[in-house]
C-alpha cells in the first residue's frame, strides 16, 4: 500500500467564520468541466475554483492547505478514494464541501456523507446552508421526512444527503433507497472513519457496513474517509476497507501533523472524589469561556451537574439518558455561552463543533489516550488558548474493566445464537432472542450488528434471519483487540504519571511522525494547578457526595416471549402486583457512595453485617424518602452471597424504625436461581420458577395488614435487572401488602 503524506501547514485566516454564499448550482446544472477530460479540471483552473468555493464556505480570507488541495484535487479531478487522517479543526470538511461543489458543477449526483451523531449532522448542514449547499439528513429523528428528502434527491435539488450509520441497515433504506442513491452519489464521504475499524477507539458495528456500500459503488465514484484519531494501525486498517470493490490505485493517505497549538495540557492529582468536586468548583469559574465537563458515567454526569448548580454555576447534564429535545436545547445553550459548561459523558463526542470551546476538564480518565485526545479536541479550535485539565480517579480502572466486558461475547454465545436463528421458520425480533441468549439486549443488538457485516445473519422486517453463510469465530483477532485495549490503558495511566512533554505523549500515541514536545503542557512549562482546595468548597462536596438516595423505578411492563421459556406473563404488570418505586443508597458508579459500596460488595468481600458508616447513610435515605404512607414491616430478599448481610440489614432497619421484622422470602431450592442471567428475560424465568412467599410469611404478612395496614420494605443487596424485587413485591402483594418499597444497598446502574 503507498502511504502519500501530505505537509498541512497553517494558513492565516483559515479559520474565519462562515459567510452565506451565491448558490453552488444545485439543481444539477452541468458547468464547463463535465469530464475529467475536459482542460478546465488541470490544476490551475481546478484550484481557483477550489478555491473560490472555500471563500464562500469560509470567508474571503481563506485558502486551502496544501493537503486539503490534494485530497480536493484527487477526489475531483482522479476520482480516487482517499484518507484524511487531520487533527480536529484542520478543515476536513472544507474539502468534503468544495468538492461536493466541483462535483455538482460537473453534474455528479449529490455528496452521501455517512455521519455518526446528529449533533453533527445539525452543525454541518446549518454550515452547508450559509454557504449555499442544498443539504438534507436521514435519521431516526426524521422519518416523518424522509418520503419529502427522497424526493428532492430524484429531483437533483439535493446537493448533500447525510445519512446515520444505522439507517444503512434498516431493511427499507437498504433494499429500496441505498441502491438507487449509491448508484447515483457524486461524492461518498465517511465521516470519523476511525469507527470502521475495530482497532480503533470508538469501533461501531454499523459502520463495518461501509465496506459492503463502497463494493457496491459504481466505477468513477471518489470516496473520502476523514478523522482526526488514527493511528497508523487504524489507518492502514480503513485504507484497506476503503479499497472494497476498488479497480484503481491504492488509497490515497493524508496524514497530518496532530499537534493543537491552543491546548494546554495539564493533569492535576487529588487524593477522593471530595477533593476533586471541590476543585472543580473552585477553579472552573477561573477558565476564561464555556467548556466540557466530562465524566465517565452517567451518573457521575449526573452528579457533578448537580453539585456544580448548587455551587451556582449554570452547568447541564448531557448523557445518553437525557432526552434528545433537552440535549439539543443544551448544546444550543452550550453554542450560545448561555452556560459555562456542558458535564458530559461521551455521548457528546465527535461532531460538537463549537470553535471558542475555551476548556475542556475531565472528571476520571477515559480509556486510551486516543479517545482522550478526540475528547480534548473539541475545544481551543478557533481561540489561541483552551485548558485542558485532566483530574483522574482511583476508581478509574474499575470503571473500565467494567466497560470491558461489554466486549465481544465469546464462541459460545455467539454459536448459541446463530444455532436460535438457524431453527427458526421466520425472522425472531431481539427480544425474543432474549428469551433464549443470555445477554442483555444493549448487547445482543450488538453482536447481532458485527454478525450482520460478516454475513453470518440478516436483518429484515420482522427481525433478524440466519443467512446459511458459513461464519467462523476469529478468537485470535478479537484476542488481539482485548490486548490492544489493555495496552491503551496502561497507556492511558502512562500519560496520568509522565514527566514528558504530554502533547507528544498523545501524538506518539497515534502515530504522529512529526511528534516533539510543545513548550504549552504543565511538563513543559513548570507550571502546574494547585492542588489545594478551600474549606468552603471541600465541605460543600463533602456534603454533596455524602447524600444517600436513588430512586429505583418500577417494572411496569414483562418481557415480550416468556411463554417462549414457560412463563405465563405478558403485557403490562397489574397495578395491584406491581412495586412502588424504592430507593438504593447509591449507584455502583456514583462517585460518592460508589466507592464504598463497590468495596461492600466486591466479589472477594466477605458476607459479613454492614458497618455503621452504611448502615447510617440507608437510614438517611429513609428519613428522606416522601412516602405517602409510611412502612409498617420489613421483609428481606434470600440471597446465596450475602445471607448475613441482607438479613442483619433488615432486621437493623426493623428495630430502627421500629418496624415489624417479617422474615424474607425464599427460593424453592437450595441451588435457588442459579447463575445470575444478565438480560430481563431469563433472569424473570430464573426468579420466577424459584422465589416464593412461603405460607408462614404471608401468614405474618396477613396479620400485620389486619391491625396495622401500610406497605412493606423489601430489603436486597444490589438491584440490577431489578426482576428480583418485582416478583418479590409481586408475592407479597398477592400476600395482602397493599404496597411494596424495595430498598437497595446499590443500583448497578449509570
Amino acid at each position: 500500500m503507498n502511504i502519500e503524506c501530505g505537509t498541512a501547514t497553517h494558513r492565516s485566516g483559515s479559520r474565519s467564520s462562515w459567510t452565506p454564499a451565491r448558490s453552488l448550482g444545485t439543481s444539477g446544472t452541468k458547468e464547463s468541466m463535465a469530464t475529467p477530460t475536459d482542460p478546465t479540471t488541470h490544476t490551475g483552473a481546478l484550484r481557483a475554483r477550489a478555491e473560490e468555493h472555500l471563500r464562500a464556505l469560509a470567508g474571503d480570507s481563506a485558502r486551502l492547505r496544501e493537503d486539503q488541495w490534494t485530497a480536493i484535487h484527487a477526489l475531483v479531478a482522479d476520482r480516487r478514494r482517499a484518507l484524511v487522517v487531520q487533527r480536529t479543526g484542520w478543515g476536513k470538511s472544507a474539502v468534503y464541501f468544495v468538492a461536493t461543489a466541483l462535483r455538482r458543477a460537473q453534474g455528479a449526483g449529490p455528496t452521501v456523507i455517512v455521519s455518526p451523531l446528529l449533533a453533527l449532522m445539525r452543525n454541518q448542514i446549518a454550515a452547508a446552508e450559509r454557504a449555499g449547499i442544498h443539504a438534507r439528513t436521514i435519521n431516526s429523528a426524521n422519518t416523518t421526512a424522509w418520503e419529502e428528502t427522497y424526493a428532492e434527491v430524484a429531483q437533483g435539488r439535493v446537493d448533500v444527503l447525510l445519512v446515520s450509520p444505522e439507517r444503512l441497515n434498516n431493511p427499507e433504506f437498504r433494499d429500496r433507497v441505498l441502491p438507487a442513491l449509491a448508484a447515483g452519489a457524486g461524492l461518498v464521504v465517511i465521516d470519523e472513519a476511525h469507527c470502521v475499524s475495530d482497532w480503533g477507539h470508538d469501533f461501531r458495528p454499523d459502520y463495518r457496513r461501509i465496506r459492503s456500500l463502497l463494493h457496491d459503488l459504481p466505477e468513477g465514484i471518489p470516496v473520502l474517509a476523514t478523522t482526526a484519531t488514527a493511528n497508523e494501525r487504524v489507518t492502514h486498517d480503513v485504507a484497506e476497507q476503503l479499497q472494497a470493490g476498488a479497480d484503481r490505485a491504492n488509497t490515497l493517505v493524508l496524514r497530518g501533523a496532530l499537534d493543537r497549538e491552543s491546548l494546554r495540557l495539564a493533569v492535576v492529582q487529588l487524593p477522593d472524589p471530595t477533593a476533586r468536586l471541590g476543585w472543580l468548583a473552585e477553579h472552573l469559574p477561573t477558565i476564561p469561556g464555556s467548556g466540557i465537563v466530562y465524566a465517565l458515567t452517567v451518573s457521575a454526569a449526573e452528579e457533578t451537574a448537580r453539585f456544580l448548580r448548587e455551587q451556582g454555576m449554570e452547568v447541564l447534564p448531557y448523557t445518553g439518558r437525557t432526552d434528545p429535545d433537552e440535549r439539543r436545547s443544551a448544546e444550543d445553550a452550550l453554542l450560545g455561552d448561555r452556560v459555562k459548561a456542558l458535564v458530559a459523558t461521551s455521548a457528546l463526542g465527535m461532531g460538537f463543533d463549537k470553535p471558542d470551546l475555551g476548556f475542556v476538564v475531565h472528571l476520571g480518565a477515559p480509556q486510551s489516550p486516543i479517545s482522550y485526545y478526540q475528547q480534548v479536541g473539541r475545544a481551543g479550535r478557533g481561540v489561541d488558548r483552551a485548558e485542558a485539565v485532566l483530574l483522574p480517579g482511583r476508581e478509574d480502572v474499575q470503571i473500565w474493566e467494567y466497560f470491558a466486558g461489554l466486549s465481544f461475547p465469546p464462541e459460545e454465545t455467539v454459536r448459541q445464537t446463530l444455532a436460535v436463528l438457524d431453527e427458526a421458520d421466520e425472522p425472531l425480533s431481539v427480544a425474543h432472542l432474549e428469551t433464549r441468549v443470555d445477554l442483555r439486549r444493549t448487547r445482543l443488538e450488538q453482536m447481532l450488528k458485527v454478525l450482520d457485516v460478516d454475513g453470518a445473519v440478516r436483518r429484515v422486517r420482522g427481525g433478524w434471519i440466519r443467512t446459511g453463510r458459513p461464519w467462523s469465530y476469529d478468537a485470535d483477532r478479537y484476542a488481539q483487540v482485548r490486548a490492544a485495549r489493555e495496552r491503551e490503558q496502561r497507556a492511558m495511566l502512562d500519560y496520568i504519571a509522565t514527566d514528558t512533554c504530554r502533547m507528544e505523549f498523545l501524538r506518539r500515541q497515534l502515530d504522529d511522525f512529526e511528534a516533539s514536545t510543545c513548550g504549552r503542557c504543565d511538563v513543559c512549562t513548570g507550571r502546574f494547578w494547585p492542588t489545594e482546595v478551600g474549606t468552603g468548597r471541600r465541605r460543600a462536596a463533602a456534603d454533596h457526595l455524602d447524600r444517600p438516595g436513588t430512586p429505583i423505578a418500577p417494572r411496569r411492563q414483562w418481557p415480550t416471549g416468556m411463554a417462549t421459556l414457560g412463563v405465563n406473563l405478558s403485557g403490562r404488570i397489574p397495578a395491584e402486583l406491581r412495586a412502588g418505586e424504592g430507593r438504593a443508597l447509591g449507584r455502583l458508579t456514583d462517585i460518592g457512595w460508589g466507592t464504598e459500596l463497590r468495596r461492600v460488595l466486591a466479589e472477594d468481600a466477605p458476607d459479613a453485617p454492614v458497618d455503621e458508616h452504611v448502615l447510617q447513610g440507608v437510614v438517611r435515605v429513609l428519613a428522606s424518602w416522601e412516602w405517602a404512607n409510611r412502612p409498617v414491616g420489613v421483609v428481606a430478599m434470600p440471597s446465596l452471597t450475602r445471607p448475613k448481610l441482607v438479613e442483619d440489614l433488615a432486621a437493623r432497619l426493623a428495630s430502627l424504625g421500629r418496624l415489624a421484622p417479617l422474615g424474607s422470602l425464599s427460593y424453592r431450592t437450595a441451588r435457588g436461581p442459579g447463575a445470575r442471567r444478565h438480560n430481563s428475560a431469563m433472569r424473570l424465568e430464573q426468579v420466577y420458577s424459584e422465589l416464593v412467599a412461603d405460607p408462614e410469611l404471608s401468614s405474618r404478612v396477613a396479620r400485620l395488614q389486619e391491625h396495622t395496614p401500610g406497605p412493606l420494605l423489601l430489603v436486597d443487596d444490589v438491584v440490577d435487572t431489578g426482576w428480583s424485587l418485582t416478583v418479590g413485591a409481586a408475592l407479597l402483594r398477592e400476600a395482602g401488602a397493599p404496597e411494596v418499597l424495595p430498598l437497595t444497598l446499590a443500583s448497578s446502574g449509570g
